[in-house]
């Protein structure tokens, strides 16, 4: 395997990694309804998962307690992360698809495509994830 391969397979395996805990502490957070991850043991299709895929991929998602409000005042609480209507970096950027991407949506059309009020997308970067961790943290509190 060439040298940039190598580091590629490494950046990436990091991002799964960072994934996985962050989707582990936002299944246990008191102020999170749900989170998707296939592979989480609660997500669904868990198990097709782990046969079919080396890692889960880097983007979570979850639905902050609360709603819409809840959501945006997440959304606007987040200082470490990128804040963007796009996911896919390096570093970890952060949607809530209810008051960007999707709110030209009414809250019934919104439904029908699964995005919930409080839904946030995470696609989950290269930082330390102490550090994803800890702004994900203080923006719930």
């Amino acid at each position: 395997m060439s040298k940039s391969l190598e580091t590629l397979a490494v950046r990436v395996d990091r991002h799964c990694a960072n994934a996985l805990q962050l989707a582990e502490f936002l299944e246990a957070h008191d102020k999170v309804t749900w989170v998707k991850y296939p592979f989480l043991k609660s997500h669904p299709k868990y198990e097709v998962a782990k046969k079919q895929m080396k890692a889960g991929g880097c983007v979570v998602a979850f639905e902050v307690k609360g709603g819409l409000e809840a959501g945006r005042k997440f959304f606007d609480s987040i200082k470490l992360l990128s804040l963007s209507a796009n996911l896919g970096d390096s570093r970890s950027i952060v949607t809530h698809p209810a008051s960007t991407t999707h709110s030209k949506l009414s809250v019934e059309e919104r439904a029908a495509s699964g995005i919930t009020e409080g839904m946030v997308r995470i696609s989950v970067g290269l930082e330390h994830i102490d550090d994803i961790i800890a702004d994900i943290s203080q923006a719930l509190g």
